[in-house]
């Protein structure tokens, strides 16, 4: 079994624009993207064409009922959890082949259960003041993503 490069996972998304452009993120990039637990929109064709315009069939899109389904279907990737409460940065981690990066609702991210549950494991995105609650749920997964790519792209055998 071949071990994907990277996983990004949308953890109850609530806006079907946010996925749409986090689905484009995947497609171009071949990663596949898991949609984990209830959604706030739905994936029928005219709900998200808009959204991820014609990507989708390019997508490699898994559901999954909750958080235990998706690590169950991964195994032997490290689940990353982004969070603008978190402490640690999303640069001070070591990205490996396989990892899963898992964004949060866009009204009110992860529980403090869970950030508190996987806390070396919970990352932020860095913003220089106060005035902003959080990153749009898109723009942090392309932050987040491109990063774990630049690592491993660096660690790939010439």
């Amino acid at each position: 079994m071949s071990v994907e490069l990277l996983h990004v996972a949308l953890y109850k998304p609530e806006i079907h624009p946010n996925a749409g452009n986090v689905a484009r993120l995947c497609a171009a990039n071949g990663l596949p993207l898991h949609l984990v637990g209830n959604l706030g929109f739905r994936i029928d064709d005219r709900s998200v064409r808009r959204a991820g315009l014609d990507y989708w069939p390019f997508v490699d899109l898994r559901l999954e009922a909750d958080l235990e389904a998706l690590r169950a279907g991964l195994p032997g990737s490290r689940l990353f959890f982004f969070s603008a409460r978190a402490g640690r940065l999303y640069t001070d981690v070591e990205y490996r082949a396989g990892d899963c990066l898992v964004f949060g609702p866009e009204s009110g991210g992860f529980g403090e259960e869970l950030l508190g549950a996987h806390g070396d494991r919970t990352l932020k995105i860095p913003m220089r003041t106060p005035h902003v609650r959080s990153l749009n749920l898109a723009t942090a997964a392309g932050i987040a993503v491109y990063e774990a790519l630049r690592q491993l792209s660096r660690k790939a055998p010439a």
